[in-house]
């Protein structure tokens, strides 16, 4: 059932996201790729959070040494060659047969980090093997603590450097493709890193068809659970789908290593802010105390340098990497981040700021 390119796919004739998603959804069946772009509701959050980019207007300034660009920044400890990691995002085994390894080995060409999720189709250690890339994962939190605090350890002991706890999914959006599509997990792929008896992350295999809650997720995750989590690991623990400026505090206050800003891709609850609306009063309400990430709508290099002015210390993609992979496996995931990577350095040439230090309030145009 994954996407296979039936010839292969020269991947230097395409040049921008765009390009690697059109080349790749015509080649994804149509169950999985309805998956892979769907949004929740109307989709207008979805549409906003590409739009809320398009809005952002950048200011250059001329004159300016920039014969030498430099994308580092440091994270949790480890210097990063680019402000960009792979989000987690699920089924990889839906888009080529090579899973999630083969997402590891691109993102260990490309020389980023990849999040690995828990609605993963290949187990924690087996991902952790496929290649050097540093890896974090991302967590559920279960209602069964006991097997989410083995699914830490398994993480701990395969070389895992973060986890990412996804707080904003007690309960599934409204994914109407999702659903027209009768979305399911073909035989064999599984979700590797938890047992079939906790039912499908996916609407159409709840086990109260009728009903809102999903046996998978836990309604009843608080800020509670991010102390237990702490508490049982030393691991740098990051919260992921945060909207509200007065959550980012509580984050902070219970120990976050990290704040991500997200609304989950637009795949949750529609009509809530793009990410990027929502990123200037978290990042007054983090102050900088520890680092604040986005997801949500990155297309362009210009995207990353919009997302760093306005607070942002790194940004996180999804779709266009999924799409990468679809179409050429680890070769197109690493073309993917080469095409942000290329498309930075020449926004920060252009705009004359050759390092992200240089990367703030002051590179974006204001009326007046």
């Amino acid at each position: 059932m994954a996407a296979e390119p039936a010839v292969a796919v020269d991947l230097g004739a395409l040049f921008s996201l765009a390009d690697v998603e059109a080349a790749a959804l015509a080649r994804i069946p149509e169950m999985a790729r309805e998956y892979l772009i769907g949004g929740a509701g109307d989709e207008i959050t979805l549409r906003a959070n590409r739009e809320a980019f398009d809005r952002v207007r950048l200011l250059p300034r001329v004159l300016r040494d920039v014969s030498r660009i430099d994308t580092r920044v440091g994270l949790l400890g480890r210097t990063h060659a680019l402000p960009l990691l792979l989000a987690p995002t699920a089924y990889h085994g839906l888009f080529h047969a090579g899973a999630e390894s083969e997402t590891a080995r691109g993102a260990e060409r490309a020389g980023v980090t990849l999040v690995v999720s828990t609605v993963a189709t290949t187990a924690l250690d087996e991902v952790a093997r496929a290649s050097a890339a540093p890896k974090w994962f991302q967590i559920y939190c279960q209602t069964d603590r006991a097997h989410t605090l083995e699914r830490m350890r398994l993480a701990e002991a395969s070389g895992y450097e973060a986890f990412v706890l996804t707080v904003d999914t007690p309960v599934l959006g409204a994914r109407n493709r999702e659903k027209r599509t009768a979305f399911h997990l073909p035989e064999p792929l599984r979700m590797a890193n938890f047992p079939a008896s906790l039912g499908s992350y996916t609407p159409n295999q709840h086990h109260d068809p009728h009903g809102i809650y999903n046996p998978f997720l836990d309604p009843s995750l608080g800020w509670k659970d991010v102390d237990w989590m702490r508490e049982h690991s030393n691991l740098p623990l990051l919260l992921k789908g945060v909207l509200a400026p007065e959550d980012a505090r509580l984050a902070v206050e219970h120990g976050a290593a990290g704040v991500i800003v997200s609304n989950h891709g637009g795949r949750n609850l529609d009509t809530v802010p793009a990410t990027l609306e929502a990123l200037p009063g978290i990042a007054r309400a983090v102050g900088g105390r520890v680092p604040l990430l986005l997801d949500g709508g990155i297309r362009r290099g210009t995207d990353v340098i919009k997302a760093l002015a306005l607070g942002a210390d790194a940004v996180l993609i999804g779709r266009p990497f999924v799409c990468g992979l679809a179409l050429a496996g680890a070769r197109g995931v690493e073309r993917v981040v080469e095409i942000l990577s290329l498309e930075l350095q020449m926004a920060m040439a252009l705009l004359g700021a050759p390092n992200l230090d240089e990367i703030g309030p002051q590179v974006l145009w204001r009326e007046g």
